[in-house]
């Protein structure tokens, strides 16, 4: 791979094709999402051996609900597969799992996956991989304002720090560098607020197929630019 300028610090993907895979494969949609798990954990690996201190995959939108009762089902049983089958390897590499999102409206045992893996890595020091399942960032705001609310806060003493500090990711940074694949062009209500200067690479090939070679595609395109935050 080519040297790089600099690395973003905090990667968020959009791994989008899991269906449109399946389908050019002859395969049930479920197969072309079970690909993409499999496809999440190979990234993360990968992207572990890079100076990039936090990931947060988008798995599931709190707008799938309205896919087939038997997809959203199979979605919610392939997660909970690979928490528990990764789980020891993350605690292993040091890397530290959090869930961004309406935990309590998933399943009971999918709850339970997710609560086991947290609760193992909280103290890890490595990457950490952040899950938004059940996740929509207008929820997130909207989610926010209840608990300023709810806690009693006079309003001026409301400001984008301390907004922030009631968001899903308080104690993560920004974004910088936001990766969407299967030639979708747009957030779909992902980490709207966290991505306001973030840089976005977009790409036409499918989530499962995004392979060490297209990671390093979108590590070099962002190396190339400048971030100016609103600066000339």
């Amino acid at each position: 791979m080519e040297k790089l300028a600099h690395f973003p610090n905090h990667v968020a993907i959009v791994p989008d094709g899991n269906g449109r895979w399946a389908e050019q494969h002859g395969l049930p949609r479920l197969k072309g999402h079970q690909a993409g798990a499999e496809n999440m954990w190979r990234m993360v690996k990968y992207l572990n051996k890079y100076p990039i201190k936090y990931v947060t995959l988008y798995g599931f939108s709190t707008e799938n609900w309205s896919r087939p009762d038997d997809e959203v089902a199979g979605l919610f049983h392939i997660l909970g597969e690979v928490i528990l089958k990764k789980t020891a390897e993350l605690n292993k590499r040091g890397i530290r799992l959090r869930h961004l999102g309406r935990l309590e409206e998933l399943p009971q045992h999918l709850q339970k996956a997710i609560n086991r893996a947290v609760e193992l890595t909280k103290n890890n020091t490595g990457m950490t991989l952040s899950l938004a399942f059940n996740y929509g960032g207008r929820a997130e705001i909207v989610d926010a304002a209840r608990h300023i609310m709810t806690d009693g806060i006079p309003p001026e003493n409301i400001d984008e720090k301390l907004f922030n500090s009631y968001l899903y990711t308080t104690g993560l940074p920004d974004v910088d560098l936001v990766i969407r694949t299967a030639d979708e062009l747009r957030l779909s209500n992902f980490l709207i607020w966290q991505s306001a200067y973030s840089e976005y690479y977009f790409t036409s090939v499918l989530w499962p197929d995004f392979d060490e070679k297209e990671s390093e595609k979108a590590l070099l395109a962002y190396s190339q630019r400048q971030r100016r935050f609103g600066r000339l």
